[in-house]
């Protein structure tokens, strides 16, 4: 996990770089919790009859299409033709450049709403396929959200698992000081939701988090750091907007690659 998640974080250095985009930090804050859902947790194998994975916290689109890339879901070429003209993919998912993207998103709050719809549909279908949502800490400020907390466990919806890339950081600074959401895990509970609060980088308690059993929704709160992986950029506000070049991404590439040797 730890050898995939680190290729998944190159991928996304390296199309940083290509496209001088932004977000570079919110990608790899997320980055375990993908690698986690997508070589440990979703069932995909057969199409049709597939789970969902919602990235609501679009601006990440990054680590969602390095993580497709890697699965073998999205080609090298897609996947360099991120945010360029005439390219394939955009800043934020749009679901008709990828079959395993399930939503166009990018204005905040809105993928535990349709989560919340999906898993409802396929309740009332009697299916077993699951629905994952990955949202950000800052996301949580979003009044759409809690409309959607209020009506899942209404609907009794145990096949809807929530993820909360809580890296305390968003646009303009920490998000418990900007507009504060804690204690979000008493708020949760208090809306009727199973909660539970683990390290978003530790593969193994991700998914031992899944797999809890419970007849309600699912909150997992994943403390992370925003740009895990390379220390210049971990838990610095400036990697929400700053450009990746070429001398940064040899860096950050040499830092992730001798991790991997570390104890």
């Amino acid at each position: 996990m730890k050898q995939i998640a680190t290729n998944i974080r190159k991928n996304i250095l390296h199309i940083a770089n290509l496209a001088g985009s932004p977000h570079v930090g919110s990608a790899l804050s997320c980055t375990d919790i993908l690698t986690t859902c997508y070589f440990d947790i979703l069932n995909l194998q057969d199409y049709e009859n597939r789970d969902y994975f919602i990235l609501s916290k679009a601006h990440s689109a990054m680590a969602l299409y390095s993580t497709l890339h890697e699965k073998g879901l999205l080609s090298k070429d897609e996947l360099e033709g991120y945010y360029q003209n005439g390219g394939t993919l955009p800043a934020h998912t749009d679901r008709l450049t990828n079959p395993y993207i399930e939503i166009s998103a990018g204005s905040l709050g809105h993928g535990l709403p349709i989560a919340t719809g999906m898993a409802h549909a396929l309740k009332l279908k009697e299916s077993n396929r699951q629905v994952y949502v990955l949202m950000g800490d800052g996301e949580s400020q979003e009044g759409s959200i809690w409309e959607a907390a209020m009506l899942a466990p209404q609907l009794e919806l145990n096949n809807l698992t929530v993820f909360i890339d809580r890296n305390n950081l968003q646009g303009y600074g920490r998000a418990d000081e900007i507009l504060s959401y804690e204690p979000i895990d008493d708020k949760f509970r208090a809306f009727n939701w199973e909660v539970l609060r683990i390290d978003g980088h530790n593969h193994q308690a991700i998914k031992e988090a899944v797999d809890f059993k419970t007849d309600k929704p699912k909150m997992i709160i994943c403390d992370t750091l925003k740009g895990k992986g390379v220390s210049f950029m971990e838990d610095e506000l400036i990697w929400h907007y700053y450009v990746v070049t070429d001398e940064v991404k040899n860096k950050a590439i040499r830092e992730l690659e001798e991790s991997l040797y570390e104890k």
